[in-house]
């Protein structure tokens, strides 16, 4: 049987977080195609054609797939799996707000249980996710006949390149009526994407305002060339934008470092960031949860310490 991966696309790109999904795939079986939706995705085409082990790519290409809206997806991923009814033992989606979207309108349709955020393959059937804010793990098992499972690209490597595979052009669907696109706001940022970024620099509330998290936060992460990332506190109180929010209803991070400034560490932030590599944190209380967690912790007051920090980067 033959797993099937929904890739991940923006501005005509394949996502990082698809390369992830790949590997998850090729451990629930041999056989992995790969479906790319978009409005221009011929280099994205040939760049996924590359990924080991696929062995095929569709594409459907339309305009009414220039932004991927879910009720288009789900109309294309159900079309295609109708036309080849039997094929696929499992759809596969990362588990970004793509396929979180995505992801559970397919099931619904397809009349079969979910599998959310997988971190470990057992067999074919059966697969671990965390529970409890990632402090248990759950050993799941679903006998649907096709399964529907979102992957945390955090926990499985990025697929290698190697030989292209056969790029063929499938059927594309007509774009639904009930729901249209408006308008996108993104911010804009040089600093390298916070999913996949090797380091990350994350401030907290204790910073107390938006340019004390520029002054403090933003030139540590500019000095080491980091990502940015916030607890759900500095987010909420405004010091910086949502998509920089990591935790369990944030951004699932784990990069190689991860530089806690502030944070005092709830137990849904300690979720999206516990995979790290190398954990530091900064904070003045020295019984903050997130020293638990910290390979390096200084006991210390951030805007004394990150200065001085600073000055000698």
């Amino acid at each position: 049987m033959t797993s099937l991966v929904i890739a991940e696309l923006s501005g005509g790109a394949l996502l990082p977080a698809t390369l992830n999904t790949v590997s998850a795939a090729a451990a629930i079986g041999s056989d992995v195609h790969l479906l790319l939706v978009g409005a221009e995705v011929e280099e994205a085409a040939v760049a996924a054609s590359r990924l080991q082990p696929v062995s095929q790519v569709y594409v459907a290409c339309g305009p009414q797939f220039a932004e991927p809206l879910a009720e288009n997806m789900q109309r294309q991923v159900l079309d295609f799996l109708a036309r080849r009814e039997g094929q696929y033992q499992a759809v596969l989606f990362p588990a970004t707000s793509f396929g979180k979207n995505c992801a559970p309108r397919v099931a619904a349709k397809l009349d079969v249980f979910q599998v959310s955020d997988i971190t470990g393959v057992v067999d074919a059937s059966t697969f671990e996710r965390p529970i409890y804010a990632g402090n248990a793990i759950a050993t799941v098992r679903s006998d649907d006949a096709i399964k529907v499972i979102t992957v945390r690209p955090t926990a499985f490597p990025p697929a290698d390149s190697g030989e292209a595979c056969r790029i063929e052009h499938c059927e594309a669907v007509e774009g639904t009526a009930a729901a249209a696109f408006v308008s996108r706001r993104v911010t804009q940022s040089d600093r390298p994407d916070l999913q996949s970024a090797g380091i990350v620099v994350s401030g907290g509330r204790a910073l107390g305002s938006a340019q004390a998290f520029d002054d403090i936060v933003n030139r540590l992460a500019d000095k080491l060339g980091a990502a940015v990332g916030a607890s759900r506190a500095a987010v909420d109180a405004g010091y910086a934008p949502n998509d920089y929010q990591v935790g369990q209803t944030g951004k699932i991070v784990a990069p190689k470092l991860y530089i806690a400034l502030g944070i005092s560490g709830a137990i849904q932030h300690l979720a999206g960031m516990k995979e790290s590599g190398v954990v530091v944190a900064i904070n003045k209380d020295p019984d903050a949860p997130i020293f638990s967690v910290a390979d390096y912790g200084l006991v210390a007051d951030v805007f004394d310490a990150v200065p001085e920090l600073i000055r000698k980067l």
